[in-house]
């Protein structure tokens, strides 16, 4: 490597004559630094970032690193050694000879100790490189009390060593920590030793220390102990050592950073309280302490501190999700206690919804563990808390009385109202919907309210619209014979004056669709609702969400709605001009397909037709329209032929004749197919470098053929193969294999639609592979790889006897044992059931053929990539893979398996099994018994290696 020094080295003092005794490479670093933080250039500034990134992953880094942070040249230079030396341990540290391990050891724990006074961000940086290093060296031993032996002597590195003491723990878990699940043993045994030692440490700190900043550490490094579960719970509870927390959490005086880091701790604590079991001593200091932040909480309530009552209630929550199993197995006794739910309470009654948001989970989870519970009894325990809850709820989803229209969807607040309706849908059932409905119908007439003179007292409209919008979230749930309450509901909507506010307008329409499965069972309120909705869709600020309540009536109430079905299309085709969003005129278009399948046969037809023609014909004007000259001058988004492509494409996956049998009559959707299938073409041959624009075209075009099935298949398939394989060779979009196999699914199983089929596979797979073969080739195209192999699969699956006499099966085969390394969900899926249905192929000569060639490396690759490449989700598809070979000849994996076990890696410094375990492994997978089996044994058996 070379870097060509910008500023030359200036002699004239003593740190520019030590910096002329430096290796060459130290000065090339010491210059690229320079000009990534002073040069002006920005392109200078991208190649010393570029060449910085590239000396780091280089051998030398090492003791050029290491030069640099015993220079101590300037900030910058310092802590791109800290931070390259860090990187190095972290990634490359089976580049380090083992006989250099104690050198680097000493020298960073003096770098530690001289760098004490520098920025945060440099003593963090060596504080992660000396634990990383402490937790790969197996030779040595209890880190934390060799951290403890050499700083805890001199009171001005007990920062740095309570930083270190932080950061140890946290690193135990680090996913990017290659340790190996018997190293993680070894060094949890020894941070459990060694945890007493830490005590002892906080201990003494927290007794002598006044500092703020300090006791900050201190709680921070309490925390990450407590998290990383080694501290004996009992014995903390006996010494107290969370007093000083709960001191800090009651004291209104406290600072805020201060008052954080306590909640912190304490919720580290809190988290690993679950065993109560194990630290019942400790489990029990922290119920009561918690209880007793009560008074606290609303002390901070009175001083306005909403930074204090957010920690406060998260420890009330995090203390009820730790018992929540109890509270539902022992409600009202011992830690089922359920002040704890009137503590949470109190905190969704904080005027700030920020608060309230931090129990969500803790109630959805409530209300998922009682759902297998006997109603009734759920009902007359936890229904009062729900109740409360609900009501709480709508007085936080209150807009702001001087809010003037619809509120903005991208707002924060309409996200909390988000997650606070999915909250009450979830939970209502407790109380039950159709009483809940009641209920705030009764608060929305001010029945539950008495005001002055005895009357009901009135409600203004951001008090409305947030009952609306709790009774939206529930609506789904109303029983169909509620007919006290919902009527009146329905009526009070429909009779609202032009006058109301915008808000309580857009939520009762959406109330109105949200009560479709109502309306159904009470067809006599159905024109009334679609007068109410159409008449809505003349206000711009309203149309969108009409429309996406026409859309839920059209689903629920499909049959009624037969005979709107030609006002629905021509509802359609001036969505555009009444300025109904592109989202619910996708929705619209759903609910209007679905009314349309229910049509007999031939108006079906001509229904579909009309539907479909204005979409074609705009479509075909977009693909005739002029191109733009200036691509960043974007026209309305009706102009590109996405829009079209997509509502063409929500209505043949919606569109499903009900009262058509396939008795080899045309479906009512071949003539619109053939029709639009000249524009298609056309589409496709203009915009078929716009990666987007074919995406959604082979959407569209799969969505048809599901639609049309085989009625289109002499027709249309010739000419769309030839489409699809011409286009490929020219624009390869993954998108075309996927169509493809969806081709396959549809018609593979007709001898002559197959033989096509596969000349469309042959004449795809050499740009494929010239994709995948590049450099970087499988990483850069998963979806190619994923698309490709769910199309090997459908023609294994329609037609296996064609495509493994076909001469590109052996090609395939050998790229699907080098993809099965790949790290991507759906391609490595696509990629082991490909090589699993070869296998269980029902002919057994043709799967044995196969499994004598490559069985073999079957289980050699897919070893491999389990143990170093692959996410831990994707074990259960290898673990399936293993089980397909193990059903077709198990004598035979059991062979392979043993040969690829004995040649794994055995260096004892690296994370590997033991040869004990292997053994284990391999007697334990030979004995298996079933596809799960293989599974736990694959999983438990990676970790040795993670």
């Amino acid at each position: 490597m070379e870097f060509v020094q910008t500023f030359p080295v200036d002699l004239s003092n003593e740190v520019g004559y030590f910096m002329a005794q430096l290796p060459q490479n130290a000065q090339s670093v010491l210059a690229a630094v320079t000009t990534l933080y002073h040069n002006p250039n920005i392109q200078e500034k991208e190649k010393a970032s570029s060449w910085l990134g590239e000396f780091q992953r280089s051998i030398f880094a090492w003791e050029t690193a290491d030069q640099l942070l015993q220079l101590k040249n300037d900030v910058e230079s310092i802590y791109f050694a800290a931070q390259t030396m860090r990187t190095k341990i972290l990634y490359s540290f089976p580049e380090l000879p083992p006989n250099t391990r104690e050198s680097l050891k000493q020298s960073l724990l003096t770098h530690v100790e001289n760098f004490c006074g520098q920025s945060p961000a440099i003593t963090t940086q060596l504080a992660l490189a000396v634990c990383d290093l402490a937790l790969q060296m197996t030779e040595w031993k209890h880190p934390a009390e060799t951290f403890i032996q050499k700083y805890s002597k001199d009171t001005n590195a007990l920062p740095y060593l309570l930083e270190i003491l932080t950061v140890l723990p946290e690193e135990v878990n680090s996913r990017h920590l290659r340790l190996g699940a018997n190293r993680r043993t070894t060094i949890m045994e020894e941070m459990e030793n060694s945890a007493p030692m830490v005590i002892e440490v906080v201990q003494a700190c927290l007794s002598t220390v006044k500092d703020e900043q300090i006791l900050i550490k201190i709680f921070k490094c309490l925390g990450s102990w407590f998290y990383l579960g080694v501290l004996p719970g009992n014995h903390v509870a006996r010494q107290n050592l969370l007093e000083p927390a709960f001191q800090v959490l009651g004291n209104a005086g406290s600072s805020t950073p201060l008052h954080q880091a306590a909640t912190d701790c304490v919720c580290s604590a809190l988290y690993v309280s679950e065993d109560v079991g194990r630290n019942s001593d400790l489990v029990q200091q922290l119920f009561s302490k918690t209880l007793e932040l009560k008074q606290p909480y609303h002390n901070a309530i009175a001083n306005e501190d909403t930074d204090k009552c957010i920690n406060l209630c998260r420890i009330f929550t995090e203390l009820a999700e730790s018992l929540l199993e109890i509270t539902v197995n022992m409600p009202g006794h011992g830690f089922g206690d359920l002040e704890l739910l009137d503590l949470l309470l109190i905190c969704v009654s904080h005027c700030q919804y920020e608060v309230a948001d931090i129990t969500f989970n803790y109630w959805y989870r409530l209300s998922e563990t009682l759902y297998t519970f006997e109603h009734e009894n759920v009902k007359q325990i936890y229904g009062s808390f729900i109740e409360r809850l609900i009501f709480a709820l709508v007085r936080h989803c209150q807009m702001e009385p001087d809010q003037e229209s619809v509120l903005d969807p991208s707002d924060d607040f309409a996200d909390f109202r988000g997650n606070a309706a999915d909250l009450v849908k979830d939970a209502v059932y407790i109380v039950g919907a159709t009483e809940c409905f009641v209920g705030l119908f009764k608060m929305l007439s001010g029945e539950s309210q008495v005001g002055a003179g005895g009357k009901p007292p009135d409600v203004t409209w951001d008090v409305t619209e947030s009952i609306l919008f709790i009774m939206t979230a529930i609506a789904k749930n109303v029983k169909s014979d509620e007919t006290a309450v919902t009527p009146q509901v329905l009526q009070a909507i429909f009779s609202l004056p032009s006058t109301t506010h915008m808000a309580v307008r857009h939520t009762s329409i959406q109330l109105v669709g949200e009560l479709s499965s109502w309306t159904e069972k009470h067809p006599d309120m159905l024109d009334p609702t679609l007068n109410f909705l159409t008449g809505a869709l003349g206000t711009k600020e309203l149309a969108s969400v009409a429309a996406t309540s026409v859309q839920y009536l059209c689903e629920v109430c499909q049959s009624q709605m037969i005979r709107h079905y030609s006002s629905l299309i021509q509802l359609v085709q001036v969505a555009d001009d009444l300025q109904v969003s592109s989202d619910a005129t996708l929705g619209l278009l759903k609910g209007v397909a679905n009314v349309l399948s229910c049509l007999p046969a031939d108006k079906a037809r001509e229904a579909l037709m009309e539907l479909c023609r204005s979409q074609v014909v705009s479509l075909n004007q977009t693909c005739q329209a002029p191109a733009r000259q200036n691509q960043g001058d974007r026209q309305t988004v009706n102009h590109e032929p996405i829009v079209w492509l997509d509502r063409l494409a929500i209505i043949f996956r919606n569109f499903s004749l009900k009262r058509h049998t396939d008795n080899g009559s045309a479906h009512p959707s071949k003539p619109v197919i053939e029709e639009m299938w000249p524009v298609f073409a056309s589409v496709l041959e203009r915009f078929q470098g716009d990666n987007k624009v074919v995406e959604r075209w082979c959407r569209c075009v799969r969505f048809a053929v599901r639609c049309a099935k085989k009625s289109i298949m002499n027709t249309l398939l010739p000419p769309l193969i030839m489409t699809l394989a011409n286009t490929y060779k020219s624009a390869p979009h993954s998108c075309f294999l996927y169509l493809g196999s969806v081709l396959v699914d549809v018609y593979g199983a007709d001898r002559a639609a197959s033989e096509l089929l596969l000349q469309m596979l042959e004449s795809v797979c050499p740009r494929s592979f010239e994709l995948l073969n590049g450099q970087d080739g499988l990483v850069n195209n998963p979806d190619t790889v994923d698309d490709l192999f769910r199309l090997c699969t459908r023609l294994v699956e329609q037609c296996a006897s064609q495509f493994l006499h076909h001469k590109v099966c052996p090609l395939l085969l050998e790229c699907a044992l080098v993809s099965i390394c790949l790290e991507h969900r759906d391609a490595n899926m696509s990629v082991t059931k490909f090589l699993k249905n070869l296998i269980e192929l029902n002919d057994q000569n043709s799967a044995a053929s196969i499994l004598s060639t490559y069985g073999e490396k079957i289980v050699e690759r897919s070893l491999n990539a389990s143990l170093f490449h692959l996410p831990t989700y994707l074990y259960p598809d290898i673990a399936e893979l293993w089980w397909a070979v193990m059903q077709r000849d198990r004598q035979s994996f059991h062979a392979w398996l043993d040969r690829c076990l004995k040649n794994l890696p055995s260096d004892a410094s690296l994370a590997t099994a033991t040869h004990m375990q292997i053994v284990d492994f391999f007697k334990s997978i030979s004995e298996s018994k079933q596809q799960t089996d293989v599974n736990y044994l694959l999983r438990d058996f990676c970790r040795l290696y993670r």
